[in-house]
């Protein structure tokens, strides 16, 4: 399922070189989808009726930061397992309050979902982050019970700079953060960027602060995943070919993420960067119906 680059023009220690133009034409969303500000407005409007409806409990601090809180949705009756979610906007905007519409789905099949902050670049880098989401899921891990959470089944996920967290969280060495064994039971990464070298050349990079040496320390797939949990791996079919390869590169590299024959990669047909998120809105979609059965994954 190898993605290759055609207009790749060479090699270098960090990786492919590409043309700026290149990158630019396969990492910038909101050009490759012009009614974006669309798709924010409703996962605004949604996300805040889901709140009121809801009535989660908000802001709980799991960090330091003063972004580090997350919003904790609870089902009736014990939860039996958590859906920890880490919102996109390329570890610079956005914020869990637009992110609220990921979780009725799940609560009414009976799983707390815990909607997480984080401090955005330029203000931190992006180390900084993986290091806040790791506190975040140690929090849900160990102080989630008292809210109302399931600590022994959580299910991180993520989508686009969500989705990298997410593969950063299944490539951390959760011994040396104090837990005998890795505090993750599955991992949904829905669009994510995996190999962050080419970003080196993206606008983005002004807040990012990327060179090659901290673009391969924060990519993925040059590392190994150190959690043998089944992993979601899901990118819409209408993106650009480098979410599609991102997503299709990560898959290859870690089959240890499919254990048992569990795990799943998944092309979302007629869905694009924007859209494929909001399919947690309809409990019926593949993207809602695949990370439900990652609380329960069957043996292939």
């Amino acid at each position: 399922m190898a993605g290759t680059i055609a207009d790749a023009t060479g090699t270098h220690a960090a990786g492919p070189r590409y043309s700026r133009a290149f990158v630019e034409a396969g990492y910038n969303n909101r050009a490759a989808v012009p009614e974006h500000p669309q798709w924010f407005a409703r996962w605004a409007e949604v996300s805040a009726a889901v709140r009121a409806e809801r009535r989660p409990a908000m802001d709980l601090r799991f960090g330091p930061g003063p972004k580090e809180t997350l919003d904790l949705f609870l089902p009736q009756g014990r939860a039996r397992g958590t859906f920890l979610f880490l919102h996109g906007g390329w570890w610079r905007g956005l914020d869990k309050s637009d992110h609220s519409f990921v979780a009725p789905a799940l609560v009414d099949a009976g799983y707390a979902v815990a909607v997480a902050n984080y401090d955005l670049c330029p203000g931190v880098r992006i180390d900084d982050i993986v290091d806040e989401a790791r506190r975040a899921v140690a929090w849900v891990a160990r102080e989630g019970a008292a809210h109302g959470a399931e600590p022994s089944r959580v299910v991180v996920g993520g989508h686009s700079a969500g989705g990298h967290l997410t593969a950063m969280m299944f490539a951390t060495d959760w011994a040396g953060a104090g837990f005998a064994a890795p505090p993750l039971h599955a991992g949904v990464s829905l669009s994510g960027v995996h190999d962050l070298r080419p970003l080196t050349l993206f606008s983005g990079n002004d807040d990012w602060g990327l060179d090659d040496a901290a673009a391969r320390r924060l990519s993925p797939v040059l590392m190994a995943s150190r959690v043998a949990a089944p992993l979601l791996v899901a990118v819409g079919a209408d993106e650009t070919s480098e979410f599609r390869r991102q997503s299709a590169m990560l898959w290859d590299a870690w089959p240890a993420a499919r254990p048992r024959g569990a795990g799943v990669y998944l092309s979302i047909p007629a869905r694009h960067h924007f859209d494929v998120v909001f399919d947690y809105t309809d409990a019926d979609s593949a993207l809602t119906r695949a990370t439900l059965a990652l609380f329960d994954p069957s043996p292939g």
